[in-house]
């Protein structure tokens, strides 16, 4: 099986944050740095399978510190796990205050990408070779990931399907909405 490793399509993409990316709040754009994320795992994706490819899912992105205009932000991402035609690429962000001094971890992420062959349809990617214990680890937690997802799915599904709307919102007493509809 050919393989490569993790190294060989590592990707850091680096960006001044300037005064046009703010928003209202003085702060950078969280859907700017979605963008950003977006961008540098598709080249991640790309490198490994060798291949065009295209974001399936979006997932665990939580913003933990705001970034500042200003700030140099770095996007680290590195394939984490490989299926058949599938990655999932996990992307660290840190941003750089020069005039603080100061350097902080602003969000992760994981977005799984399909590889896509000429016809549209899925095509088999490369085996990813795993040299350290954080990568043997994080293969582990993305196929984890992946078997988890699928298992929400199927379960939110399974919910859905058996919600009663009739009696449901009975139960909603310390939620902040009304039922004014008669049932």
């Amino acid at each position: 099986m050919p393989t490569k490793k993790v190294s060989e399509s590592q990707t850091t993409l680096t960006e001044l944050m300037i005064p046009s990316y703010a928003n209202f709040g003085g702060k950078v754009h969280g859907g700017l740095i979605l963008s950003l994320m977006d961008k540098v795992a598709y080249v991640c994706a790309t490198k490994h399978a060798e291949n065009y490819c295209v974001t399936a899912s979006v997932s665990g992105v939580n913003f933990l510190a705001p970034v500042d205009v200003g700030d140099l932000v770095s996007l680290k991402a590195s394939v984490n796990y490989v299926g058949t035609s599938s990655l999932i690429v996990g992307i660290r962000v840190i941003a750089e205050n020069f005039k603080e001094k100061t350097i902080k971890h602003t969000n992760s992420s994981y977005f799984t990408f399909v590889s896509i062959d000429d016809n549209g349809k899925p095509k088999k990617v490369t085996g990813l070779e795993l040299t350290t214990d954080q990568e043997i680890r994080r293969f582990a937690l993305g196929k984890l990931r992946k078997e988890q997802k699928i298992a929400d799915s199927k379960e939110f599904d399974e919910l859905e399907a058996n919600m009663d709307l009739n009696s449901i919102h009975l139960s909603w007493t310390n939620e902040n909405c009304i039922v004014s509809t008669k049932r």
